[in-house]
């Protein structure tokens, strides 16, 4: 595999444990820790983006969440660390879910500039069907 080769993460879409982006979180976790994860992930992992955002919903610190990673084999195995160790109500997670599948449908007008700039980017500003960040990325990853 050349070091130009991008290993797509699953959807923002995909859901574990209740909260949607998770799977998709444990997999740039996991291609992080195989040195896999490609560049284009690299600036927002953890620390920006939705990343930070699952981290501040949850109530973890990325290294926590690394570490939990990194000692589980299967998707059960997190989800089940998830389902004991996260404490937060259905409420906070619903609001997270809210965010994540709504985000860029706003009126913050700085908001839809850099949607559209990343659209055009990608050679995706004739899709009219992509209204928000997680359409962007199912689309650039060329899920849909």
């Amino acid at each position: 595999m050349s070091l130009d080769s991008i290993i797509y993460p699953r959807s923002p879409r995909e859901t574990m444990s209740g909260w949607p982006y998770l799977p998709r979180f444990v997999d740039k976790i996991r291609l992080h820790l195989a040195g896999k994860l490609h560049s284009d992930y690299k600036d927002n992992f953890c620390h920006r983006g939705f990343d930070a955002a699952w981290l501040k919903a949850a109530g973890l610190t990325a290294d926590q969440f690394i570490e939990v990673v990194r000692h589980s084999t299967t998707d059960g195995e997190v989800a089940d660390w998830v389902r004991r160790n996260v404490r937060v109500t259905d409420q906070v997670r619903a609001d997270f879910g809210r965010f994540l599948l709504n985000h860029g449908l706003e009126t913050d007008e700085a908001l839809r500039a850099r949607l559209n700039s990343r659209k055009e980017a990608a050679g995706l500003s004739h899709r009219d069907d992509i209204k928000t960040f997680i359409d962007f990325i199912d689309a650039d990853e060329k899920r849909t």
